[in-house]
């Protein structure tokens, strides 16, 4: 239900980005207009051209609606509808709404998505309202500049990367204002809000912000996150201090490597030129894209807490632990055979994306194929500069990718496989050497 809602999304974006009033240059091809929907609607960012250059106000309103309906989930806008209609979901519709949110308990379910949708537009409400400020004199034109502000506040809280900032430099993203605090921390804290997931803002709500009281998802959430912030910042800060960072004063760099550390998990938005960063800078980025968001947000990637799973997993073995312990509560086997599957089918997913690319791509370095992969992969957005270039087999590749990136693989098993009852009957041990 999930994949089939987002495919007949994804097909009716593509039919009205192909008519004549969405392009300003009088039409786009189904490769270019189907990309674009799906970059949109798997909130990535990818663009095969300029969003403001070539779509006219009308193609960006159906962008700006297929970020919003992707970013908050099909099938969480299917429930609201339920919801207003006042007609009860089945078990199976409430397992899918469960995992489309992150939601822990099928209890919750009916009342979290009404918090999602009153969170979701408060964020954005008051990230339009901020980024105005800015937009407005930029601009030069109240009407443009609440729309731009608007535009941008979606774009950011869903994490998806389109930007209007091409009507002073096709495809600069955020490069025109990395100078400015109040538009890259308002950014910046719309992807982190949106990122985090919605059950983690329910559970901190509930319990008033107590960290003690908080459950053990929310506190590996955050810690994750945090740890992934400061780290990345700090190593953005060392990678570009003398090359993409070099013409800036010391306030400006933090904010700016503070922004790198940010966007890829998983926005888009870029304030430096990536293509111009060292290739550590850009493994570094890859493995930030490879991570994303949390668990029910709208961020992509494999999520913080698969990751922490397996650390946590790792330093257990290391320590010869037979359980995985974290915050004085066990972690479940199922839960990290989860993990396990997920890290490796995201990792062969960006590797099988790669080899196409490194054939169908001459003269592509290795290195931004792989770029490119991860950050469709993980619905980020963010590129090397060689989207626009892809041939048609590339930009299908990608748009693969993208679909895959933003339902995860556990969304799809839900919606194409039964699930089957568990045997208490174990198959005999078998002995196998590792490492």
């Amino acid at each position: 239900m999930t994949a089939i809602g987002f495919a007949l999304l994804i097909l009716a974006g593509t039919a009205l980005l192909m008519l004549p009033i969405s392009s300003k240059t009088g039409g786009a091809s189904f490769i270019d207009a189907l990309f674009t929907a799906t970059s949109a609607g798997c909130i990535t960012g990818l663009v095969p051209f300029d969003t403001f250059t070539n779509w006219s106000v009308f193609g960006q309103i159906v962008i700006i609606i297929l970020i919003q309906t992707g970013g908050l989930g099909f099938i969480t806008i299917l429930a609201a509808i339920v919801g207003l209609l006042r007609r009860k979901m089945s078990l199976k519709q409430k397992m899918l709404l469960k995992e489309s949110i992150g939601s822990l308990t099928l209890g919750d379910v009916k009342s979290l998505v009404k918090s999602v949708a009153i969170f979701t537009a408060l964020c954005e409400l008051a990230g339009a309202v901020i980024l105005s400020f800015r937009f407005v004199p930029l601009t030069g034109s109240v009407r443009r500049g609440i729309y731009m502000a608007l535009f941008t506040s979606i774009s950011a809280y869903c994490n998806a990367g389109f930007d209007l900032m091409g009507q002073f430099s096709p495809s600069s993203s955020l490069t025109s204002v990395n100078n400015d605090p109040i538009v890259l921390l308002t950014i910046s804290l719309l992807i982190i809000f949106g990122g985090l997931g919605f059950i983690v803002w329910t559970d901190m709500r509930r319990h008033r912000f107590r960290f003690s009281l908080l459950s053990v998802h929310t506190k590996l959430t955050l810690i994750t996150t945090g740890i992934l912030l400061v780290s990345g910042t700090l190593l953005f800060m060392t990678f570009e201090y003398s090359h993409t960072l070099s013409d800036m004063g010391v306030g400006q760099k933090l904010l700016n490597a503070f922004f790198c550390s940010v966007t890829p998990r998983t926005a888009g938005f870029n304030s430096v030129d990536i293509a111009s960063m060292t290739p550590m800078s850009k493994m570094l980025t890859i493995i930030l894209m490879f991570i994303g968001g949390s668990t029910g947000s709208t961020a992509g990637g494999v999520k913080t807490t698969t990751v922490a799973v397996i650390v946590l997993c790792v330093v257990a073995s290391v320590r010869e632990k037979d359980d995985v312990n974290v915050f004085n509560k066990r972690v479940t086997p199922d839960t990290i055979r989860k993990s396990v599957a997920i890290i490796l089918t995201n990792f062969e997913l960006i590797l099988t994306g790669s080899v196409v690319l490194y054939f169908t791509e001459s003269g592509v370095k290795l290195t931004d194929i792989v770029f490119e992969c991860a950050s469709a992969l993980g619905t980020v957005g963010m590129t090397a500069g060689i989207t626009p270039d892809l041939c048609v087999v590339s930009k299908l590749t990608i748009i693969i990718l993208m679909y895959i990136g933003r339902l995860t693989s556990l969304i799809l098993a839900l919606s194409f496989v039964q699930t089957k009852p568990k045997t208490n009957s174990q198959k005999p041990k078998g002995s196998i050497m590792v490492g």
